[in-house]
């Protein structure tokens, strides 16, 4: 990522920032409440950000919260930019550039999923254990740059044991089921057809989304330790006979939001510093 073409933006966000965080977080859509259950230390606007694009997608509050968990310094992205909403994909990178410009180590990043897998139902909880690049390619090598081979293989480290295990041991300790899966990138801005969705499942995938595959490849570019949770906020199209509605996305990250932030919060316990 040519960081060189964003000096400004990064400036204002180090300027501003109170202090180098231990962790980040990005959160997806419907899963902002997170932010009230912490302690905010520092909020910035990202409209007042040099360069940040606006978020057009409903659950997606434009912050960047400077939080405190008992002794864990966090960095909170209320919302996030979809490639979706028209934006070139670097655009939808500002999260994870921050995140590595301060300094920030360790990446949990969330979103709401559809799910394919039949061992999948709207409320559950899936740690990602892999992901497709299909629709991404292009996009990536645009943003990115070329990779060098040990960037390559870092991209294969995920998924990260270590810190995969962390948060099994917090679901555990929480009494939280929390599922495994495989996650499909589909680009957007529509949901995806019933074909599609059959083609995933023929695929081996068991959820399908529009974001977070491209903050983990740059997160593990850039030699941040990343790791996914995705809350299946509806079945993927065909699954069911329902319609797909946004609204049905937030309806579902509203009822269990209880369990999504104490499970959030004991990894932050348990990530160390």
């Amino acid at each position: 990522m040519n960081f060189s073409k964003h000096e400004e933006s990064i400036k204002f966000v180090l300027d501003n920032a109170p202090f180098k965080p231990d962790a980040a977080l990005i959160l997806g859509s419907g899963l902002g409440g997170f932010s009230g259950s912490v302690e905010i230390v520092k909020t910035i606007r990202t409209m007042d950000i040099p360069g940040y694009p606006p978020s057009t997608v409903e659950g997606h509050g434009g912050k960047i919260h400077f939080a405190r968990l008992k002794e864990k310094r966090l960095l909170l992205f209320d919302g996030r930019i979809h490639f979706y909403e028209g934006y070139p994909l670097e655009k939808c990178l500002f999260p994870v550039m921050f995140t590595h410009k301060l300094g920030a180590k360790q990446l949990l990043i969330t979103n709401a999923a559809g799910g394919v897998s039949g061992d999948l139902t709207p409320g559950d909880l899936m740690l990602f254990n892999s992901f497709s690049t299909l629709n991404l390619k292009k996009e990536i090598s645009e943003a990115l740059g070329s990779f060098l081979l040990k960037e390559v293989n870092a991209i294969r480290n995920f998924p990260d044991e270590e810190l995969h295990g962390i948060i099994r041991q917090a679901a555990e300790e929480e009494n939280i089921p929390i599922k495994e899966g495989s996650y499909f990138f589909s680009k957007g801005p529509t949901y995806e057809t019933p074909a599609e969705v059959r083609m995933a499942a023929k695929l081996g995938f068991d959820a399908v989304g529009m974001s977070t595959v491209h903050e983990i490849i740059t997160a593990l570019k850039l030699g941040i330790r990343v790791a996914s949770i995705s809350c299946i906020t509806n079945y993927a199209a065909g699954i069911s006979a329902q319609k797909l509605s946004h609204s049905e996305v937030t309806e579902t990250a509203n009822r269990i939001k209880d369990e999504f932030e104490r499970l959030i919060k004991k990894i932050f316990e348990l990530l160390p510093r």
